[in-house]
């Protein structure tokens, strides 16, 4: 079981996501989150998913894409701080990937195929990390990251989405 990542393991700006995660086991979490992902986006049609709360806010589709890119982002940071690297890793802005994406144009039905391959991607190479490996540390977005910490912001990173989509979005 993966045990909750210190303080001094995540840049504060992080602290936000683990903090979403009650569990001490991402990995069944990743699953759960998975399935109630796939089943709200499985129902929509390509028309209730360009649906924005607000003109300046991100479609459906679009919230949809960027959970599977942070989780790209994320889980290649987790693969290189676990294998020891210790290369710094930049940031990367999520607007500027926004902007250049065009995941509107794209079904909702591939946008969904695309998450739950990164997702099965994510889980395997979590399987794979050994438990010494977990506590590795690096440094991403100028801040000393473990690799059970990104386990933790994916996790967190996802619920996020998933408690603004409930919240703001569900009224199409």
């Amino acid at each position: 079981m993966l045990q909750r990542p210190a303080a001094d393991e995540f840049g504060s700006h992080f602290g936000t996501y683990i903090g979403l995660i009650e569990t001490d086991d991402v990995l069944p979490l990743l699953e759960n989150n998975r399935k109630q992902l796939a089943a709200l986006y499985a129902a929509m049609t390509d028309e209730q998913a360009r649906y924005r709360y607000a003109p300046d806010k991100w479609s459906l589709k679009e919230v949809l894409g960027h959970i599977a890119d942070t989780e790209r982002v994320m889980s290649y940071r987790m693969l290189r701080i676990a294998r020891g690297d210790r290369t710094p890793l930049p940031g990367f802005d999520q607007d500027g990937y926004m902007a250049n994406s065009g995941f509107d144009a794209f079904p909702v039905a591939q946008l969904l195929a695309d998450y739950e391959a990164v997702r099965a991607a994510t889980t395997g190479l979590m399987r794979m990390i050994s438990p010494e490996a977990w506590t590795r540390t690096g440094t991403a977005s100028n801040a000393t990251m473990s690799a059970r910490a990104l386990a933790y912001v994916i996790a967190g990173h996802e619920q996020h989405h998933l408690n603004i989509i409930r919240a703001r979005y569900l009224q199409f």
